[in-house]
């Protein structure tokens, strides 16, 4: 967040939590940046031709996050990792409406650069992801946390430890070991 520092941001999401409409004013514009840099980090590695353009997501969740405003924010941190999830949740949620406009063909396959699954077949899709996310956080909600951020948040290692609380080295172990999870939940799937 540029123009404010993490404490000031954070500063404001409590003000705004308590009411007071100078603090929505002001974070407005920082709480729009930030979402446009975790939706544009992601979409980048969406397919080419998706339908959901960066902007529409980042205004979906916008909106989304204005029905949170009870949210008990404990810092930038927290919106970050809020923002993830709703990102998520987005995406899964417009992943399933394509598929079903489709009447039963495959939904188009994501391109996962840096989220590559061990096996040489197609990419999996969004969907299959999010089935194998619900399972992870059963077994090793961090792990799930950690593959939110990155993945659908576009955090890097450094800001998904400040987000958990975690060292940048426990945010790598936990990534590898989470993709390899995941890689194998989908492929008991397939």
């Amino acid at each position: 967040m540029s123009e404010l520092s993490s404490q000031e941001v954070t500063h404001l999401l409590l003000a705004w939590r308590q009411g007071e409409k100078e603090a929505f004013d002001k974070l407005i514009p920082v709480v729009y940046e930030e979402l446009r840099r975790l939706a544009h980090s992601y979409m980048r590695g969406e397919r080419k031709g998706h339908t959901l353009q960066t902007t529409a997501l980042v205004n979906e969740a916008y909106l989304r996050l204005l029905d949170c405003s009870r949210v008990n924010w404990q810092n930038r941190a927290h919106f970050l990792a809020i923002s993830a999830q709703l990102m998520r949740r987005i995406l899964v949620d417009y992943a399933r409406s394509q598929r079903s406009l489709k009447r039963g063909r495959a939904a188009k396959r994501i391109s996962l650069e840096e989220f590559q699954i061990a096996s040489p077949g197609p990419d999996p899709d969004l969907i299959e992801i999010d089935e194998a996310l619900q399972s992870l956080v059963l077994v090793d909600p961090r792990k799930c946390q950690v593959v939110e951020l990155r993945f659908f948040g576009g955090l890097t290692a450094e800001e998904t430890a400040e987000v958990l609380g975690v060292s940048p080295d426990t945010v790598m172990r936990d990534w590898k070991v989470a993709r390899a999870w995941l890689a194998r939940e989908m492929k008991k799937a397939s």
